[in-house]
């Protein structure tokens, strides 16, 4: 082959899969070298480089030698006398590159790295498309459609094909054979037959690269996106900002007489597109976000929580079809927005201020004078939904927003005083755990788990926790149900099953008081060496008693805020013990959880009647 048809070949072969000269240089030289390495049998080890230009079609090989005195073998050694004509400054031991080209190697090349230069140059063309894609990820191609099929639409692209899955398809849309459309590229993978590039038509990042191609001035960075969401084919949200003065970012997208959004519409299947001005105020930028619906007035309730008050005649426009205009809404501005009628609003309104009389003097003179017309306009309203006139929804706003603003300064009072209130109920509740634990019998601790008649089963779990004595068991009972299910393997059950025995103990223990043992020291407070009298005693069961039933009560975690306080609760039972002083207590009773009063009472199990109670049967 001469040399100006092996250029023309070369040129020809990078021109046909779009390949630059130096890549087709780099293939061309690495078949080259292996090449000659099987010619040769040159080792692995030793460095083998090629020279080819492609205009002249000149090829040269060259390989890495040592410089020896004499040399023992030609294929890894030079001798001084040639590695000077090859390099004039070479002294003995140096490792240089000897020119090695063989006088007919242009056959042998052509003959042997055909078909390695071939592979060669579809492995550097699958890489060439996979880093020319992997760079456009991210970016919008346009395509022709070469096939329809259940999963998706193959597009050309040029020298590969994309694919368009159904679930990254505009609902309603369809596609025909030879058709140009346009898609946002989402991913590119690298695979054994190329690059693999998956399309998009749903993705938000669609629509924003659209309107960058459209808007001229979000392109050079006068109008920034904010936030866009989009139901695809359905309804899309937009946020702009401007990020300089004089700018109107909505407009700006919009364009005279809306072509600029109606153009992009029209690419995204008719879908409807919502442009709204950004704004750092999250009650500005919800009551647009809910636009083309006209707002009242947005009420934080909490955290990224809000609630929104429109006028009757706005309020199905607000939520939209299906909720889809709050729910965009919602998503857009990050908040949760609940909506109500100005007449829910103005009724709750009107209710809050005649039963609160400073509430009346906060909303201000000139609205309770209006309050007769405030409640003939709710009448009205609630009888036909009418929009309001300028007057009326200015008077409704003003109330509204007066009763909101003293509701959160009622809140804001309330919580500055709370801390103190806790800390009180705090220290209240310990001081309770802490007498319940002084006034536990010691009676109690020289009495062994297995006398509570326990299951088996959780009495293995009481004795596996380390508990062997009913005075420790009593001991959990201070911290309440939290107490006993913190024992390893106490449920529901066990736990109904442990209250029983309990209060049938110290049901015992009042009814026939006993002494304390004698020597029993566990570190405790102990009463003198003396006997106790009877009714010391007794006046001793009992506090452990009530104090136990209380402190189950109480819990580990602290209480609501409407708790009643623990020393009115302690002396009501202490009167409660004075009016059965003398009396014998019911010998089955049932300690259960009271959810209205929030804490655990005392059920007496009563026997049933010979022939049932009426009150027990079941219809």
């Amino acid at each position: 082959m001469k040399r100006s048809e092996l250029a023309l070949a070369l040129n020809q072969i990078g021109a046909e899969r779009s390949l630059p000269r130096e890549i087709v240089t780099k293939v061309v030289e690495s078949a080259i070298v292996q090449s000659y390495r099987k010619y040769a049998n040159v080792m692995n080890s030793q460095n083998v480089a090629a020279v080819v230009d492609i205009d002249s079609g000149h090829m040269r090989i060259f390989v890495e030698k040592e410089v020896v005195e004499e040399v023992q073998d030609d294929r890894t050694e030079v001798s001084l006398a040639d590695a000077l004509k090859q390099k004039p400054d070479a002294v003995l031991g140096d490792c240089i590159m000897v020119d090695v080209t063989p006088k007919d190697f242009g056959r042998i090349a052509a003959q042997n790295a055909k078909q390695l230069i071939v592979q060669k140059l579809r492995e550097a063309e699958r890489d060439f498309q996979y880093n020319q894609f992997i760079e456009r990820e991210g970016e919008i191609v346009r395509g022709m459609v070469q096939s329809v099929t259940s999963a998706g639409v193959v597009v050309n692209l040029g020298r590969i094909e994309a694919t368009l899955p159904r679930k990254e398809q505009i609902p309603g849309e369809k596609y025909e054979v030879q058709q140009y459309v346009r898609a946002y590229i989402t991913e590119v993978k690298r695979t054994g037959r190329g690059p693999q590039v998956t399309l998009s038509r749903t993705h938000k990042n669609f629509l924003r690269r659209l309107l960058e191609i459209e808007v001229p001035e979000i392109a050079n960075g006068l109008v920034e996106i904010k936030s866009i969401i989009r139901e695809p084919g359905a309804r899309s949200k937009i946020a702009v900002a401007a990020l300089q003065p004089n700018v109107d970012p909505v407009g700006a997208c919009i364009g005279q007489r809306g072509a600029r959004i109606q153009n992009i519409s029209n690419e995204l299947h008719g879908e409807k597109i919502d442009v709204i001005e950004w704004s750092a105020d999250p009650t500005v930028y919800i009551a647009k976000a809910l636009g083309p619906a006209k707002v009242m007035a947005v009420h934080p309730v909490g955290e990224k929580s809000a609630l929104v008050i429109v006028p009757n005649d706005q309020l199905s426009l607000a939520i939209g079809r299906e909720g889809q205009n709050a729910r965009l809404a919602a998503r857009l501005t990050g908040w949760r927005i609940d909506i109500k009628s100005s007449s829910e609003a103005l009724g709750e309104a009107l209710d809050k201020l005649s039963a609160d009389a400073d509430l009346q003097a906060w909303v201000g003179e000139d609205i309770v004078q209006a309050l007769p017309s405030l409640r003939e306009l709710l009448v009205r309203q609630r009888a036909l939904p009418t929009p309001l006139t300028p007057d009326e929804f200015i008077l409704v706003k003003r109330l509204v927003d007066s009763v909101h603003a003293y509701q959160v300064a009622r809140q804001s009072d309330s919580h500055k005083a709370k801390p103190i209130t806790r800390e009180a109920q705090a220290d209240d509740r310990q001081q309770a755990r802490r007498a319940a634990l002084a006034a536990i019998p010691q009676a109690a601790y020289g009495m062994p788990i297995e006398e509570l008649g326990l299951s088996p089963r959780v009495a293995q779990h009481i004795i596996g926790a380390g508990i062997v004595s009913v005075g420790q068991l009593l001991e959990h009972g201070v911290r309440g149900d939290e107490g006993f299910l913190a024992i390893e393997g106490i449920g529901p059950k066990a736990l109904n099953e442990i209250k029983q025995a309990l209060e049938k103990v110290v049901g015992q223990w009042k009814a026939a008081p006993q002494a304390p043992a004698a020597g029993a020291d566990d570190g405790r407070d102990t009463p003198s060496e003396t006997a106790t009298p009877s009714s010391k005693v007794e006046e001793t069961t009992e506090e452990a008693q009530q104090y136990f039933i209380e402190a189950m009560s109480e819990g580990d975690e602290e209480g609501d805020d409407g708790e009643e306080d623990l020393a009115d609760e302690a002396a009501a039972a202490k009167a409660r013990k004075k009016e059965k002083k003398g009396k014998k207590p019911p010998k089955d009773r049932l300690l259960v959880y009271d959810e209205e009063l929030g804490r655990v009472v005392t059920h007496h199990v009563r026997k049933p009647r010979r022939y049932g109670d009426p009150d027990d049967l079941e219809f």
